[in-house]
């Protein structure tokens, strides 16, 4: 079973389609949520806005204090408010910049997330070539 999760092959296209996007900033660590006033960002937030689908409102992404650009995990939030599942991307966070965000988005009863943090094993069944 372990065979089926954290592909690195997935974790590759996520990376892809970072590098490939622009992202606008629109929260700078410290600042409080326009909405939320006690909901203060634990690091910089953004969104990916030049995706391909024109009806999407971007993909939602948490930049940490580390100097990386890769995709470190992923945030999947579920909102019974919105109706929706959204992914939001963690890139050159820390382990306690990731527990940070997770305590940041489950500040609510309306929205509950889970995070995945990047595997590296490639395998067989994956394989395109």
């Amino acid at each position: 079973m372990n065979d089926y999760y954290n592909n690195a092959y997935f974790w590759q296209k996520v990376d892809t389609l970072y590098f490939s996007s622009k992202i606008i900033i629109t929260y700078e660590k410290g600042e409080a949520h326009k909405d939320f006033k006690n909901m203060i960002y634990p690091v910089q937030y953004g969104t990916l806005v030049d995706l391909v689908d024109d009806q999407d409102l971007g993909i939602s992404v948490f930049r940490g204090s580390r100097d990386s650009n890769r995709v470190d995990a992923l945030i999947l939030a579920a909102d019974v408010l919105k109706k929706d599942l959204e992914p939001k991307l963690l890139v050159g966070c820390t382990e306690e910049e990731e527990l940070d965000i997770l305590h940041f988005l489950n500040q609510s009863d309306l929205q509950k997330t889970i995070l995945v943090r990047r595997g590296s094993e490639l395998p067989s069944w994956a394989n395109t070539d």
